[in-house]
């Protein structure tokens, strides 16, 4: 099973994508299954009002989500005298349309499909959204640290030797179901199988935007698949304004190359319209390259080279394609580096074989920054 995400800046068209994705999945006779957070359902403008034959099409909606929690919850409720609430009354929350959709992302993973498009929402956010299961486990280990809850034979002694109430245990219990979640939500993410599809018109915003876009990717090792250059005019128009415009887009489309020499660069072509009903969509997915379901080229790694022997260091590389030396910034903490790559931050935890040793050197060469690290001679092992 694949899982396919798509996104890009705001209006370039990733819903259309993502639904010619699935389609055209679908038409090669694979399950598919199109998962879209729009707020609208897209199904009457794309597919006529109709799921075409082998594709499934869900909406991610808080409102589904937090009904059916009141649903299961509906004895407790009654037993406190708490009222139900209707889906009209609903308003949404912050960060509530966000975990619905990595929700339903792990569900429509689960679901025993051959290929799960996800229609994400604006790149900048797509980005935190992925991120946020990593950083609610983070959040909670350092809340609420595992190793403590060891210790609770000793609550009440260590309550009087504080003087604060220690946390109940019915606290790690809840904060030990949610890592369960929202690692299988991580896992969904970082599986090799599921890669990121980036779209945008070809011009100078377009190019700005995916290129931020892969660097915040890979900061948080996600794998870019392709890049589809959406809305492309035909070159040789007799009219001026049209022929400008594609020259623009001609010189955009070079750089797109430029920059994602080693991503599949696609083409879609501008029907002169909004797309609508299956026809549109098939005349979009024309030819090979993402439509055809190629595999995406494994992404560069993170990993740590050992060079005890010749250099006494671990070389920890870290690919950042896009990333300049100006824009990066790299703290120590603990067992944790914090990184900044342009717009962008997050906060990795160290391989275990670092933790015992000290940032000695860094640099950034061919898009990989490469973190030195010496080792702690206090805790080391030492060899006879």
């Amino acid at each position: 099973m694949r899982t396919v995400l798509v996104t890009g800046p705001g209006g370039a068209g990733r819903t259309t994508v993502a639904a010619a994705t699935a389609l055209a999945a679908a038409r090669r006779g694979e399950r598919a299954l199109l998962l879209t957070a729009d707020r609208e359902d897209p199904t009457p403008r794309l597919f006529d009002g109709e799921e075409p034959p082998g594709l499934d099409v869900v909406r991610a909606d808080f409102r589904t989500e937090l009904l059916a929690l009141q649903d299961r919850a509906g004895a407790a409720l009654e037993l406190l005298g708490a009222g139900r609430l209707d889906a009209e009354e609903l308003t949404e929350l912050p960060g509530a349309e966000q975990l619905a959709l990595l929700k339903a992302v792990r569900e429509a993973a689960a679901g025993g499909h051959d290929l799960v498009v996800v229609d994400m929402p604006p790149v900048h956010q797509s980005i935190a959204v992925l991120a946020l299961p990593g950083q609610l486990r983070r959040y909670l280990r350092r809340l609420l640290p595992p190793e403590r809850q060891a210790a609770r034979s000793l609550r009440p002694v260590l309550a009087q030797l504080a003087g604060v109430p220690m946390p109940a245990r019915w606290l790690y219990e809840t904060a030990a179901r949610w890592d369960v979640e929202l690692a299988a939500v991580e896992a969904v993410v970082r599986d090799p199988a599921t890669t990121v599809r980036l779209v945008a018109e070809p011009g100078a915003a377009g190019v700005a935007a995916l290129r931020a876009a892969r660097l915040g990717l890979a900061l948080h090792e996600l794998t870019t698949d392709a890049v589809i250059a959406n809305r492309v005019l035909p070159t040789g128009s007799a009219d001026r304004f049209l022929a400008a415009l594609s020259g623009h887009q001609q010189c955009a489309l070079k750089e797109l190359a430029e920059e994602f020499e080693d991503v599949p660069l696609h083409e879609v072509p501008h029907l002169g319209r909004e797309p609508e009903g299956p026809e549109d969509l098939d005349e979009l997915a024309r030819g090979s390259g993402p439509w055809a379901g190629h595999a995406a080229a494994p992404a560069r790694a993170w990993h740590v080279e050992d060079r005890l022997a010749g250099d006494g260091v671990l070389v920890w590389h870290l690919p950042l394609p896009g990333a300049r030396k100006d824009e990066l910034g790299l703290v120590r903490r603990g067992d944790e580096l914090l990184l900044t790559a342009g717009p962008f931050r997050r906060i990795a935890p160290l391989p275990s074989a670092l933790r015992r040793c000290t940032v000695s050197g860094a640099g950034l060469t061919d898009g990989v920054l490469r973190i030195r690290f010496t080792p702690d001679p206090d805790l080391w092992p030492r060899t006879s």
